[in-house]
């Protein structure tokens, strides 16, 4: 299993032989685990389809707000306690919270698709790449690799929270909101990679539990893919201002 660090223990001199070192790093991931990375996102898929469903049902009923944050939350509580052979309980647990955190993001869908909808596409593609490019150099980087970030980017992401807490309390500012979306943006792309070598790691260590896992890298991508969106609606409404600004002008 340590064979799999030879990947960044040799350097080659030549493109040709950095990709043959890639490829060669990624076909030591055991063949269980290989299967594993499968399953874990083709859930990850079936669960962003879910989440689209449920951003349709709130354009059509206006029904995103607390109560299906409420349901999330509580989706997710119930497939934690879930037991591991009941799968296919577990995985429509996942789609339910799905749904409801599709519907949960709704209104600021609405909001985008409103002022301009390619932004939705936008940011969904950023996102999906991001979370490819990142999965990619996960898998073929030395084991354990990057593992060590995990303890920063929890650092980082309490002091997230205890911003965004004092700012409800003492009252927020445009600065303190720019630190949160853009200093959250980097946290979770992080993630995104600790995220996924840990999962390779806990398969490679007999933890094949591919629900759980593809809810982790869904959390991730929503993370991501919600501030992008309201850094691209930003940019738009300013554009838009600018533009109005001017014909006044």
């Amino acid at each position: 299993m340590e064979a799999y660090g030879s990947f960044a223990d040799t350097q080659w001199s030549s493109p040709s032989g950095r990709h043959h070192d890639a490829v060669k790093s990624f076909h030591q991931i055991s063949p269980h685990v290989q299967t594993h990375l499968q399953q874990v996102y083709l859930t990850l898929c079936c669960a962003l389809i879910s989440s689209a469903v449920g951003v349709y049902l709130h354009l059509l009923w206006n029904i995103g707000g607390l109560l299906t944050t409420l349901g999330f939350i509580t989706s997710i509580f119930w497939l934690l306690s879930t037991p591991l052979y009941e799968q296919r309980k577990r995985v429509a647990i996942l789609m339910s919270a799905a749904l409801f955190e599709g519907a949960s993001v709704g209104p600021l869908i609405d909001l985008a698709i409103r002022v301009d909808p390619s932004i939705i596409l936008s940011a969904f593609v950023g996102t999906a790449v991001a979370l490819g490019c990142f999965s990619a150099a996960a898998m073929l980087s030395r084991r354990r690799e990057y593992l060590y970030l995990g303890g920063l980017l929890s650092s980082g992401l309490s002091i997230l929270l205890w911003l965004h807490f004092a700012a409800s309390i003492f009252g927020g500012s445009t600065a303190v909101f720019e630190v949160e979306l853009y200093f959250g943006l980097l946290l979770f792309v992080g993630y995104m990679v600790v995220d996924t070598q840990e999962i390779i790691e806990r398969a490679h260590l007999g933890d094949l539990d591919y629900v759980t896992h593809a809810l982790t890298l869904f959390t991730d991508f929503a993370a991501v893919f919600v501030r992008l969106v309201i850094i691209m609606l930003r940019n738009a409404m300013e554009n838009d201002k600018k533009e109005k600004r001017k014909k006044r002008s």
